[in-house]
């Protein structure tokens, strides 16, 4: 009887996980990322989701500009507590937009609709961007949002009923594209580019938000609030144009992909994909490390979400700020986020390839420095009274440290299972939809009054569930490759 040999043994062990160069460039050296088909494919991704997140928040602002004065404050008086403060200065401004008499919670369903669209598209977007390939899935997904947006003003027009159906298909269109996106990096990725490449193209999002929130409030205050939808729809639908032109599912069938940057993308995944037709849905579903992440990717997204959709109307009642200087301060922890996400994902595979830190060390050491950190001080964002400077800076470093989550748990599915990364991404981003259609329904309630110490209550409940979700995953998560997600896992248990 042959005693196994315990070097072989961690070898063997080892095989699993991502880390090890050996496994990673069995080709020899890495091709350059400068100017590569995967960088490309990076901007591109980068430019989609600016967009989707520009169409997803400009109602945020352009809504503070539909509604009537007298209709919001039927059910949310504004504060009397904090000065009108404002260094623009005044400039009169188009008031050709049309008004509608909504209230707070009319404001609180229209805002949180576009969620009711998104979470049903999540688990069928994973599933059919395996089938079907990301592109086209990503492409028409977004083109979907693009067109509805144009047709906001005319369904606000029609009535608060078809606008919130207007929202709801956008947010069909939406759901599909963050599972396409994972689902074509998992054929694109080097799992030691992981960080970079997904950081670059989901900083998109967060860029999206930087320009688009200051950019409908000069749109709203120097034109009409109808011009925020017409702009950013047809940006929208140029954008697919470029994208199914240029990019492609896979180094496969890349047209203009070099030799040696194919044959490394394909080796460094060598062992980690599955060919299983099938997908393992029962051991999926049990897996805890997945469940790491849904808990992780709900808590953060409820932090997310309530900010995402409310903070222009909390600087707006509660600090004073105008419309125009809204979209500006809005848009400053958004700017700050976006910036921690690029350079977080450089600095996380820096971590794994140079300094040989674990997987799953850097991907829970970045969800919780991601979570906590904006949990302490957007609960000190609530106790610094009318200070506007102190206020805005809290904000932004809450949500600035909040990108550091993007090279944590929310890459962790490629991780885990690259070839059902789609499918993941669509089962954690199901139940971290929740939080936006509950969260600014939960805020606007109670709000009612807009009182700081109401928002103070909705900031700790915030910091509560950010703080739950960065422990779970800590305790539960994995960084290797699940046995369920490789081949030969259907063989070894039939």
């Amino acid at each position: 009887m042959q005693i196994p040999d315990p070097e072989e043994e961690e070898e063997e062990e080892e095989d699993r996980t991502p880390l090890l160069l050996r496994d990673l460039q069995p080709t020899g050296e890495a091709a350059p990322i400068c100017c590569s088909a995967r960088l490309s494919l990076a901007i591109w991704a980068f430019f989609g989701f600016f967009l989707l997140y520009a169409l997803r928040v400009n109602l945020s602002v352009a809504l503070v500009d539909m509604v009537e004065s007298n209709a919001s404050l039927t059910k949310n008086t504004t504060s009397n507590i904090c000065q009108e403060h404002s260094s623009t200065p005044v400039v009169l401004r188009n008031t050709t937009g049309k008004k509608y008499p909504w209230d707070a919670d009319t404001q609180g369903w229209i805002l949180g609709s576009f969620f009711y669209g998104y979470i049903i598209t999540q688990v069928p977007g994973g599933y059919l961007a395996r089938k079907v390939g990301g592109k086209l899935l990503l492409g028409f997904g977004i083109l979907g949002t693009a067109v509805f947006t144009l047709f906001t003003p005319l369904a606000a027009d029609l009535g608060v009923s078809y606008l919130i159906a207007v929202r709801a298909l956008e947010g069909l269109g939406e759901g599909v594209t963050f599972p396409a996106m994972h689902a074509m990096w998992s054929s694109w990725a080097p799992p030691l580019e992981r960080s970079k490449l997904l950081s670059i193209s989901y900083a998109g999002a967060q860029l999206g938000t930087v320009v688009s929130l200051p950019l409908s409030g000069l749109i709203c205050f120097y034109m009409n609030w109808s011009y925020v939808f017409y702009i950013f729809g047809a940006l929208g639908v140029l954008w697919f144009i470029f994208w199914m032109a240029i990019v492609s599912d896979s180094p496969e069938t890349h047209k203009r992909i070099s030799h040696a940057e194919k044959e490394y993308i394909l080796s460094s995944l060598t062992d980690q994909l599955s060919s299983q037709k099938s997908v393992p849905w029962k051991a999926m579903l049990m897996s805890i490390p997945l469940w790491a992440i849904v808990v992780a990717h709900f808590s953060y997204n409820w932090t997310f979400y309530t900010l995402l959709t409310l903070l222009p109307t909390y600087m707006k009642e509660i600090l004073r700020f105008d419309v125009q200087e809204n979209g500006f301060l809005s848009a400053l922890p958004y700017f700050g986020c976006w910036v921690c996400i690029i350079l977080s994902g450089q600095l996380a595979d820096y971590l794994r390839e140079k300094k040989n830190m674990s997987t799953v060390c850097v991907r829970k050491t970045f969800t919780l420095i991601g979570m906590i950190g904006p949990a302490v001080f957007l609960v000190a964002a609530g106790y610094i009274g009318c200070n506007y400077e102190l206020a805005v800076a809290f904000v932004t470093i809450s949500t600035t440290l909040g990108g550091f989550s993007t090279s944590g748990y929310s890459i962790n599915h490629l991780d885990i299972a690259p070839s059902y990364a789609g499918i993941l991404l669509g089962i954690t981003n199901s139940f971290a939809t929740i939080p936006g259609m509950v969260g600014p329904l939960v805020a606007k309630v109670l709000t009612h009054s807009n009182t700081v110490e109401e928002w103070q209550l909705v900031f700790y409940i915030a910091a509560a569930i950010n703080l739950f979700g960065a422990l779970f995953f800590a305790l539960f998560s994995s960084g290797e490759v699940q046995d369920w997600a490789v081949n030969g896992y259907h063989l070894h248990r039939n």
